[in-house]
């Protein structure tokens, strides 16, 4: 059986500080249904870690180089030693204002499972691909750029999270029978590459305006593992009545 993995992606949000107080605010509520966490700035990362007993703490995202001329970046080897175990890549704001390609994301991937840091590898289409009916052949396209050339047990540790860019902090979500449906894609295309027992265990996550009012009928869809979350988790309160929702 799967386990729910939801996790909140901060963006650039909260000072270290603010990060801090958010983690002790909401750790304590943490329960064993699910596994919670929050992706973090690079600066919260190494405090956020250190208070945090039951969230994973993500970064959001990696360079695939160890080291080099690449001004700005942060390495896997750089997570790896303040205890960093999530890493998000591939978020469409990455992919449409930072050069994001799936090819730079499947070696992000390839670096972070060699570190045993697991990747919470972003797709999703874009409002005009959805509206000339092209979601499918987006989802598939880009699943194979991103997780080309994967061992198929390495595949069943990695947290997919499918976010329609239309529908990231725009207010509009998916219906949770388009959600479910997006999903599935997800999981059969990940079959078609690594077989069915790779595709059973991979954790798919919806993102998308996920907040409490819509949490649990997300969660009730069989292809649907998770919740990647963005306004929703900045706010201690709102973050915990999803983890309440969840248990």
């Amino acid at each position: 059986m799967r386990k729910p993995i939801i996790v909140g992606n901060w963006k650039m949000n909260k000072t270290i500080a603010e990060a801090v107080d958010f983690i002790k605010a909401v750790d304590p509520v943490c329960h064993d249904g699910a596994t919670y966490g929050v992706g973090t700035s690079f600066l919260a990362l190494q405090d956020s870690v250190k208070h945090a007993k039951n969230l994973i703490i993500a970064a959001e995202n990696c360079h695939f180089a160890d080291s080099g001329a690449f001004t700005g970046e942060v390495s896997v080897p750089m997570l790896e030693e303040i205890g960093v175990k999530y890493c998000i890549i591939g978020h469409s704001e990455r992919r449409q204002m930072f050069g994001d390609t799936d090819e730079s994301v499947n070696k992000k991937a390839k670096r972070l499972i060699d570190a045993d840091i697991t990747p919470i590898v972003c797709i999703g289409e874009t409002e005009a691909q959805y509206d000339a009916g092209e979601t499918e052949t987006v989802i598939r396209s880009q699943l194979s750029g991103s997780l080309a050339d994967l061992c198929p047990d390495c595949v069943k540790g990695i947290v997919v999270a499918y976010e329609p860019i239309w529908a990231i902090g725009t207010g509009k979500s998916a219906t949770k029978e388009d959600a479910q449906k997006c999903c599935h894609i997800v999981r059969d295309q990940i079959e078609k590459m690594y077989g069915k027992e790779a595709a059973d265990a991979v954790r798919i996550q919806y993102g998308g305006s996920v907040k409490p009012e819509n949490i649990v009928e997300y969660m009730a869809c069989p292809d649907i593992d998770g919740a990647l979350i963005g306004g929703a988790s900045l706010k201690a309160d709102s973050f915990t009545e999803i983890i309440n929702k969840t248990k």
